[in-house]
């Protein structure tokens, strides 16, 4: 029996099928939600909606933060092949607006909106449900090891903000943004002590706020 056609074992050998299957039976399309960089310093928070082809699900999908980058490159082509897909982010100046959560919901149910097979029901990891989602949401804790769909988002989600601070980084090399992908390392710290915040910095968190008003 391969792991897509197993059972789930209390999360313990990673996520299945078996939540879209019970959807899917009753006729209903089922997507996965998830998201990358919500506890970063700077850059944008990145979410993606996927809708799995159930007779072209790529093997060994897992939580992204379980896979090495290699591993996710991969996956990320293959799900990109044969699936349905949508990414929305949201930057610095929504998180900034909307706080981190919020913005984090309101990419999701972009994501959702901007896919091109409208699902009936979206598998959203976390606990919270995004306000206007254009259908009906189950939130899953630790739904990346649940939901093959969620961790089919997980893994673009990630792949896609990991490229776009690869782009910072080739602007403001002096950041490092291609290793630490904004997150508070020690020479990430080092370099905003330098060089100052930039406008990809999210002023709202703790770290870059004391940094700007050190600054002034």
């Amino acid at each position: 029996m391969s792991k897509n056609d197993s059972q789930p074992s209390l999360f313990g050998d990673g996520p299945d099928f078996t939540i879209e299957e019970q959807y899917r039976a009753k006729g209903l399309i089922v997507c996965g939600v998830d998201e990358a960089g919500r506890g970063p310093l700077a850059g944008p928070v990145v979410t993606a909606a996927v809708i799995l082809n159930p007779k072209k699900i790529p093997n060994d999908l897992n939580d992204s933060k379980k896979l090495s980058a290699k591993k996710r490159d991969a996956l990320y082509v293959q799900i990109m092949a044969t699936a349905h897909v949508s990414i929305a982010s949201a930057p610095p100046s929504t998180i900034f607006e909307l706080n981190i959560h919020g913005a984090t919901l309101r990419a999701m149910a972009q994501a959702v909106k901007a896919l091109s097979l409208a699902p009936d029901i979206a598998l959203i990891d976390g606990r919270d449900i995004p306000p206007k989602l254009p259908c009906k949401g189950q939130a899953l804790i630790k739904g990346d090891s649940r939901s093959l769909s969620i961790a089919a988002a997980s893994i673009i989600a990630k792949v896609t903000r990991d490229r776009m601070c690869e782009l910072l980084d080739q602007s403001m090399p002096e950041y490092g943004f291609a290793k630490h992908k904004g997150y508070g390392t020690a020479k990430h710290m080092q370099a905003l002590q330098i060089h100052g915040a930039t406008a990809h910095h999210r002023t709202d968190f703790k770290p870059i706020a004391e940094i700007i008003a050190n600054k002034n």
